[in-house]
């Protein structure tokens, strides 16, 4: 199956998990279309001061990969600076949040994997 970019859904969700101003999700592919065990594959955007709140993943595991931008992480809270090419993985019981650190929009993959 191939998805060209104009083909992608786009949605907006504003202080998305209680964090800071509005988040841009492009979704690769649904749900219903990925039949291994994702829940998400997408690119978010971030604008500068803009986060995603913290938040617990229960069952299931996120990874982040910084494809633009500088990135505030609190991996379990801890506090980490991400650049382009750094990557952070979430197991489930961890928490973590994201923020958009720098002066450029922050762009990342971010995957959700279920456990079985």
């Amino acid at each position: 199956m191939i998805r060209r970019g104009s083909e992608m859904v786009k949605e907006i969700k504003e202080q998305m998990r209680g964090g800071k101003g509005s988040v841009e999700i492009t979704h690769f592919f649904s749900q219903d279309e990925i039949k291994g065990k994702a829940r998400l594959i997408a690119k978010i955007s971030l604008n500068p001061g803009c986060s995603i709140g913290v938040h617990e993943h229960v069952n299931e595991e996120e990874i982040y990969y910084i494809l633009k931008g500088k990135a505030l992480v609190d991996d379990n809270g801890k506090k980490y600076e991400l650049n382009a090419g750094d990557a952070s993985l979430t197991l489930g019981g961890e928490s973590h949040l994201i923020e958009n650190i720098g002066d450029e929009v922050l762009e990342f993959v971010a995957v959700i994997l279920l456990y079985a």
